[in-house]
């Protein structure tokens, strides 16, 4: 076993398909979209990377056979908000092998301690955009921009010296099985917005996303600011993102709210298309993006992705004016949503979500091992 930096054509191919190459034809694996996967792990073609010192590894059995990867970088952006020396890893997949895990896991230590790093925290996966190894749950496959690992890949961090720092956790409203809103909340919209008249509530605008991902991005970097482990988005990271829901996008799963015509909350959800990924095994060409386009509007699986509100409107309910406006116009479609990412210590969205009686079915962990 060995471990390389990625320098070749070849080598940069290989480290691309490794995921698909240990777990293809495992049932919960999902391929990317190929086309974007090829060129992402660039500066050029990623935001977050374009702000990052990175460094692929790739590791290899004795005839040269790829048998794992991960990234370790260095967010900028990250240290200078928190006056920190922390670096990242993600991207990790390896088979289960102790030894080809440890060669990737010191690869990854040791880069990061020689360019000055304190801490090592992941996985956060900077091209995916998702956060943490599944610890429960591993029989089920991920929605859209959320992970996937097998059991096995915990101890491998553990008995390495990584220790948990932050749980994120999953909730499921499944119409199908019954779900409702609690009777409660029905009448809720109709009294907030005699309270509050200047207040609207619209879809996305698809025609003009690129102002809908301005407000988007100027609420989430004011009311995410005090969140563990977020950062400022930039514009373009914000604005590639969208970007890249745009061919996916339902408006009646995307909804901003305006007072007096300025955006002060939205939430962001949409169809979880890892469904028809696997469908087309990540192929768009010749007729994969067909098949992607007209399959969405069939889809009844969902991820509820963001939900932020201006700290100027906090503890007025308009959360739940939001939720209340999606659960209303998905309901129809007989929809299961996952509301992704909450933060284990975020009592207030914990409770909120677990009020609207949505049940926690899956949690992810992020480790993190001091370097000194």
């Amino acid at each position: 076993m060995r471990v390389v930096a990625v320098q070749t054509k070849q080598q940069m191919r290989d480290f691309v398909r490794v995921p698909e190459m240990i777990f293809g034809t495992n049932p919960c694996y999902v391929p990317p979209i190929w086309l974007d996967e090829a060129h992402a792990y660039t500066k050029k073609a990623n935001p977050i990377l374009n702000n990052s010192d990175f460094e692929l590894f790739l590791a290899q059995d004795d005839a040269g056979k790829p048998v794992g990867r991960t990234i370790a970088y260095i967010d900028h952006t990250f240290n200078q908000y928190y006056h920190s020396k922390i670096g990242f890893f993600g991207a990790f997949e390896c088979i289960d092998d102790a030894k080809a895990a440890s060669l990737l896991v010191r690869a990854a230590e040791e880069w990061l301690l020689a360019c000055g790093m304190d801490a090592i925290r992941g996985p956060i996966h900077p091209v995916a955009e998702n956060w943490g190894f599944v610890l429960e749950s591993y029989d089920t496959p991920p929605v859209y921009m959320s992970p996937w690992n097998p059991a096995y890949y915990h101890p491998f961090f553990t008995e390495s010296g990584y220790e948990k720092v932050k749980d994120l956790l999953v909730y499921e409203a499944d119409m199908a099985k019954g779900y409702e809103i609690p009777k409660r909340h029905e009448a809720f919209a109709a009294r907030f917005l005699a309270r509050y008249p200047g207040i609207t509530i619209r879809r996305i605008d698809r025609k003009h996303i690129q102002e809908d991902a301005r407000a988007i991005w100027e609420i989430s970097n004011t009311a995410l600011a005090d969140n563990w482990g977020y950062v400022p988005v930039e514009l373009p990271v914000m604005e590639d993102m969208l970007k890249k829901l745009k061919l996916i996008v339902d408006p009646d799963a995307v909804w901003i709210v305006e007072n007096e015509g300025k955006p002060v909350g939205f939430c962001l959800g949409f169809p979880d298309i890892n469904i028809l990924l696997k469908k087309i095994k990540g192929n768009l060409l010749p007729f994969g993006w067909a098949r992607l386009l007209f399959g969405v509007k069939k889809l009844r699986d969902y991820r509820l992705f963001g939900l932020a509100v201006d700290p100027a409107w906090h503890k007025r309910a308009l959360d739940a004016l939001m939720y209340i406006h999606l659960y209303q116009n998905l309901r129809p479609k007989n929809i299961r949503m996952e509301a992704n990412y909450i933060l284990e210590d975020n009592l207030h969205i914990k409770n909120a979500l677990e009020r609207l009686g949505m049940e926690k079915i899956k949690t992810y962990r992020i480790y993190e091992k001091g370097l000194n």
